[in-house]
């Protein structure tokens, strides 16, 4: 009996390295890293931050990882850190702003994934004997929580303005970053440009098997090289890991908009569905969520009925149920999943 194919929406994190990837792994010339002697790290680093339009750049294990070190990077243990509610450095990373960088996360509510420069100016809070010092106004673009949403430039510059006047600096999860600009068709450094630091990752939908990048200034990654140190993230021969990055910048980013527009799709067929509510306006990348409450079950029991149709998916709440596109996913497994959802309304309405 074949084996049922399983199509796996969960995240995009479980993509597989190209077999380009592959053979750039098996014939990477390496180095110690430590000493600033992997060639192929060097290379993947300059790249980096020349795509970003930034000094420097810096090759890190995961993205929390990256964030955790440009946390401390960009603050002294006190200091308090504005960010996003539904933020990933909030939400997904395990305390670690708090309980290894020491510092106070000071969460702001927004509509989509960006706050307004008026919240961010209300969150800034004066000089007081009282109060910890704000050092840092953190984002996420693109915005998991909030579906994959894009932070605009605009919407950058703006809130850059607000930090900057402040004396505080502004630094981008940037997890996902070009995916917000393959789907605006703008040059990645149209979002980078008013950012002091940012990370990317390497392992999302860019297809490598692990590593983030960390880019900003020279003096912040000085900095940060010895925050990783202490964080026991300094590698050896990590060209293995820099050299399907380096594939990855070269032929990764403009497939990108395959995943969008089968995103698009699945959110479509989806919003077809009675008693499931989608809102299309947040489906502007890779990621779909969609609220099942009107089916009468848990998330847990929708995504439980899923996987018995050989379809994974992830929860985000009570009610709220997450698929994330990527390379591996193409137009029949999008109409494969749309079908198994409209079966599990369909039995659910019977009943």
């Amino acid at each position: 009996m074949p084996v049922k194919e399983i199509i796996d929406l969960r995240s995009d994190t479980i993509t597989l390295p190209t077999e380009e990837m592959l053979e750039a792994i098996r014939h990477a010339k390496l180095g110690d890293d430590v000493f600033r002697e992997d060639p192929t790290v060097n290379k993947l680093e300059q790249m980096a931050a020349e795509k970003m339009g930034k000094e420097a750049a810096l090759l890190v294990t995961s993205g929390t990882q990256a964030n955790l070190i440009a946390l401390m990077s960009n603050t002294k243990r006190g200091d308090l850190v504005i960010l996003e509610a539904e933020s990933h450095i909030y939400w997904y990373e395990v305390g670690g702003i708090s309980m290894i960088a020491g510092l106070l996360p000071w969460p702001v509510k927004s509509s989509a994934g960006a706050p307004t420069p008026e919240d961010v100016k209300a969150a800034i809070r004066p000089s007081d004997i009282h109060f910890p010092e704000p050092a840092l106004v953190c984002l996420e673009n693109t915005h998991n929580r909030h579906g994959g949403t894009i932070i605009r430039p605009s919407q950058i510059k703006a809130i850059s303005e607000v930090a900057h006047t402040h004396g505080l600096k502004l630094y981008l999860d940037g997890a996902r970053i070009f995916n917000a600009a393959v789907a605006l068709q703008v040059d990645v450094r149209e979002f980078t440009r008013h950012v002091d630091n940012l990370m990317f990752s390497l392992s999302k939908g860019l297809c490598c098997p692990i590593g983030s990048v960390l880019v900003g200034t020279c003096e912040f990654i000085e900095k940060a090289r010895k925050i990783r140190k202490i964080l026991g993230g300094g590698m050896r021969q990590a060209g293995i890991i820099a050299a399907p990055g380096i594939v990855a910048l070269e032929t990764m980013i403009d497939r990108l908009a395959e995943d969008h527009r089968n995103a698009r799709r699945l959110a479509e067929g989806i919003s077809k569905i009675e008693g499931i509510q989608i809102d299309l306006s947040r489906v502007q990348t890779n990621i779909v969520c969609f609220d099942i409450s009107g089916l009468g079950m848990t998330a847990d029991m929708f995504i439980a009925k899923l996987k018995e149709k050989g379809i994974l998916a992830l929860t985000m709440g009570e009610n709220k149920v997450r698929l994330v596109t990527h390379r591996g996913i193409e137009r029949e497994h999008v109409d494969a999943a749309i079908a198994a959802i409209e079966d599990i309304a369909k039995n659910s309405r019977a009943k």
